[in-house]
């Protein structure tokens, strides 16, 4: 079977960083990590990226309510191997349970920077007098019709 040419995540890397998602995220919502910084704080898992080998989880996580995002992250990746513990038995149908690490979500700043910049007189100027951004998808409706 010729193998694909695109570098992306292949479709079991997807599937079992999803499972493995879900399971974080029960262990992390039953607040089993006895750790002032992660009790205080509600934390988001918005994505799992797995290796190609499926032995290490990258965790991309979002710390809501907390101070310091980072040492919440921090936190979390010192309490790496309890989690890892945690969540096994979630995840009996692999055949090695993957190590985690833990990294500070940034696509939602990230997504705010992008809606500023459309937002901004600059975009409004070159888009024409009166158009704004939501004007364009609604005339790209029109036209299918």
């Amino acid at each position: 079977m010729p193998r694909s040419t695109t570098s992306g995540p292949s479709q079991r890397m997807l599937r079992v960083g999803e499972q493995v998602r879900h399971a974080l995220s029960e262990t992390l919502q039953r607040g089993e990590i006895l750790d002032p910084l992660i009790e205080n704080a509600v934390v988001s898992v918005s994505e799992v990226r797995m290796s190609p080998d499926l032995k290490i989880a990258t965790a991309f996580v979002s710390p809501l309510g907390a101070g310091d995002a980072d040492a919440v992250v921090e936190a979390l990746n010192k309490h790496a191997k309890f989690v890892r513990g945690r969540v096994s038995g979630a995840l009996r149908q692999m055949k090695y349970m993957p190590e985690f690490r833990f990294r500070l979500d940034t696509s939602y700043d990230n997504f705010q920077k992008i809606n500023e910049l459309l937002h901004s007189p600059e975009v409004a100027r070159d888009l024409g007098p009166g158009a704004q951004i939501g004007d364009q998808n609604k005339d790209n409706d029109k036209d299918e019709k």
